[in-house]
This record gives C-alpha cells, sequence and structure tokens, in this order.
C-alpha cells in the first residue's frame, strides 16, 4: 500500500442541499472527494469528459463495449479478471491493487499483488524484472 502523508490542510467549498445531501450519504465523503479531484485533474473520461454523465444514446452504444472490455488478466500469471464497474464488494487488497492499476500501474490478481514486492519509493506492487524499468519512468529525480 502507498505511503501518503497526512491531511494536514483543509479546503471548503459550497454546494447545494441536494449534492451535500449525497455526499452525506456516502461511507467516506473525504476520500471520494480528494478522489474525484484527483481524478478530474489526472485524465477525464473519453465518453463524458469529465461531466459524470452521459447521453442515453452514446451509454447504450458504449455499454456492451464496456461489459466486454472489463475482461481482462493478470500481468503477472495471465489469469483472467474482470474489472468492477462499482468498488462496493471489494476487499481491502483488492481495492489497493486496483487503485494502483487505476493511477497507472500494473493490474495483478490478488495472490500475484500480494506476492509482488512494492516500490521503496511509491508503494507500487512491481514484478522484480520490471522494477528498474518502473523507476526509471515513475522515479526519474529519486536516485540521482
Amino acid at each position: 500500500m502507498s505511503k501518503r502523508p497526512p491531511k494536514t490542510a483543509v479546503v471548503a467549498f459550497k454546494v447545494d442541499t441536494a449534492l451535500a445531501d449525497l455526499l452525506n450519504k456516502l461511507p467516506n465523503k473525504s476520500a471520494f472527494i480528494r478522489k474525484a479531484i484527483e481524478s478530474m485533474l489526472g485524465v477525464a473520461c473519453p465518453l463524458c469528459h469529465g461531466k459524470g454523465v452521459l447521453p442515453q444514446g452514446i451509454h447504450n452504444h458504449f455499454a456492451p463495449l464496456i461489459a466486454h472490455a472489463k475482461l481482462t488478466q493478470c500481468e503477472s500469471c495471465g489469469d483472467k479478471l474482470e474489472l468492477p464497474l462499482e468498488e462496493v464488494d471489494l476487499s481491502h487488497l483488492s481495492r489497493n491493487r486496483l487503485e494502483q492499476f487505476f493511477l497507472g500501474g500494473p493490474l495483478y490478481c490478488d495472490p500475484c499483488f500480494e506476492k509482488t514486492p512494492s516500490c521503496d519509493d511509491c508503494g507500487w506492487h512491481i514484478n522484480p524484472d520490471e522494477a528498474e524499468e518502473h523507476h526509471r519512468k515513475a522515479h526519474p529525480h529519486s536516485h540521482e
């Protein structure tokens, strides 16, 4: 698991009552807001362009493709994996490995993720034969 620094700053903003009620129903409002902001600053959805909603026709057109494309394989052992569309039913371990994948890292099944060593700099689990390339790409200034 990645070692993140403690949160020390507070950011506040106003929302309408309906959005506040929706946010208050979330199990971890702060984590959701942080992830939403980070994702908007990173990569916007190519379908909704970061708006979070799609016209019905676009949804209907791409839903079968998304259902098919969520089948993939572990980058270590090759076992078939299904990417979840909801994180509600994920174990803690699965959340960590999928967060790594969603942030651009390799995707492993639970057993491979657990046995693969983690990077000392970022905490990502990286196969030893790919560690040098990972450090070169992800941490170019860490060992100068």
